[in-house]
């Protein structure tokens, strides 16, 4: 009886180590100079000055090294919506680099039009400068 519980209480342990490993994508928020990231299940909302935009991919990039994933992006003021104003997503790649808690990003829209590059920090605030 005395392996049995030993042995339950050993793997009770193991399974909860397992748990607490980081997951192989990038998660929290991420933040600096013109750009805020928040990652929820491995896609994220990105907000810009005046745009916002969002990750519907995964972006594998949690153990460090570049990533690309796809994505949109919207023009206009990343706020609360007026009633009659119109935005125009457009299809957007979302690429960089992930060096320990520091990313550098790059966005192209499906126009061809790049935007960034911004740096930015895992747990830092977006530093918006919001448009009117």
């Amino acid at each position: 009886m005395k392996r049995w519980a030993l042995s339950a209480a050993m793997l009770f342990a193991a399974g909860c180590a397992t748990l607490q490993k980081e997951p192989p994508y990038l998660t929290g928020s991420w933040g600096g100079p013109h750009v805020g990231m928040t990652f929820s299940g491995a896609l994220a909302d990105v907000r810009f000055d005046c745009a916002s935009g969002s990750i519907d991919s995964l972006v594998m990039a949690a153990q460090g090294g570049p990533f690309e994933a796809q994505g949109t992006y919207r023009a206009g003021p990343p706020g609360p919506i007026r009633v009659g104003q119109v935005f125009i997503d457009q299809r957007a790649t979302y690429s960089g680099q992930v060096t320990k808690d520091i990313m550098t990003l790059n966005v192209e829209l499906e126009d061809g039009t790049q935007v960034g590059p911004f740096t930015l920090t895992h747990g830092a605030p977006a530093e918006l400068t919001r448009c009117l």
